[in-house]
């Protein structure tokens, strides 16, 4: 018999270590009927659990929904306690870094993984899993997964870049405390938690052409280094790969749940290419200036198109999560 979702205590309740969505360590529903039998192999906090009762996990690009100051967009915060509600990890992907991110994390009362700055590396709260990644790093209070190469690495690849191509960049790094708010736009600590990165770097491209900004990009590529623009801004990494940070979750999921995890990507246009392969099924978040048609990969079930701005949004959403969109 599945032991009840433990009560949820609110935000401020939270301290630097507390989890209040699952209360600790992923235990899918599969192992409960066991637990008496292998308490050696899998102990049990001293914090109530949820026991999963599902094997989907959602991996949702939460950019465009959360901005970084000011409110999530309407419903979302909902759809978040509907998925916890009925036992569906949902993965964060941004293009944020796990300083910036944390301030929502609180809020929000998020304790499941999260995949940082574009595809970088994976964060998992301490003690998500029992069972522990093959090559992990601790940074500041998460678990990482790296994927990209960690910093310095990013740094010294743009200087490198910037003196073969003649592009002159300003990396983030490099402005003093008051020339990052005017630039960014952002308080200063806001300002100051979006320069402070683990594995990419952050900087502006001043008085290029076009053609020297695509001459910039392809020179980038040829020394595999993923150079992507950030609204105003622009971030370099090396060897980033959104594909290999959902597969390393997968894994570690299919281990715990001794099956296979089937994933949903839930994302708009733009991040949707990066996603939607490496995912069993697509959620299309569509706007106005969203493409008609989703991108669709081969092989895989064509993605479900939902208008993000609609009444239904999250219901329908949330329908299609746990239908498969079947």
């Amino acid at each position: 018999m599945l032991s009840q979702s433990p009560p949820r205590p609110s935000p401020a309740a939270n301290s630097l270590h507390s989890f209040p969505r699952h209360g600790g360590r992923f235990i899918p529903s599969a192992v409960s009927f066991f637990l008496p039998l292998i308490s050696d192999t899998i102990p049990l906090p001293g914090r109530g659990l949820l026991l999963r009762s599902s094997t989907t996990v959602v991996f949702c690009s939460i950019d465009d929904l959360i901005p970084i100051s000011g409110k999530p967009l309407t419903g979302f915060p909902e759809f978040l306690e509907s998925l916890f509600d009925a036992g569906i990890p949902c993965i964060w992907l941004t293009s944020r870094s796990r300083l910036q991110l944390d301030s929502t994390i609180r809020k929000l009362g998020h304790s499941e993984p999260f995949i940082a700055e574009g595809g970088a590396g994976v964060y998992l709260a301490e003690d998500y899993f029992h069972l522990k990644p093959a090559r992990t790093t601790r940074l500041g209070r998460f678990t990482c997964i790296p994927v990209a190469t960690p910093q310095p690495a990013a740094t010294e690849a743009l200087a490198l870049l910037s003196e073969q191509t003649g592009v002159t960049v300003v990396s983030l790094r490099s402005l003093s405390p008051r020339e990052l708010v005017q630039n960014t736009g952002l308080e200063r600590h806001e300002a100051e938690s979006m320069r402070q990165r683990d594995f990419d770097e952050l900087f502006f491209i001043a008085g290029a052409s076009d053609a020297q900004i695509l001459n910039f990009q392809r020179q980038a590529s040829l020394l595999r280094y993923s150079v992507r623009p950030r609204g105003s801004l622009w971030s370099l990494a090396v060897n980033p790969s959104l594909a290999t940070c959902v597969r390393e979750l997968c894994k570690l999921f299919d281990r715990a749940l001794r099956g296979h995890t089937f994933s949903v990507a839930l994302a708009n246009s733009l991040e949707a290419p990066g996603l939607f392969p490496a995912c069993d099924r697509a959620i299309l978040l569509t706007d106005r200036s969203s493409p008609v048609d989703a991108p669709s990969t081969p092989g895989q079930s064509s993605p479900k198109s939902v208008p993000l701005f609609h009444a239904d949004t999250w219901a329908l959403t949330l329908e299609a999560i746990r239908t498969r969109h079947s």
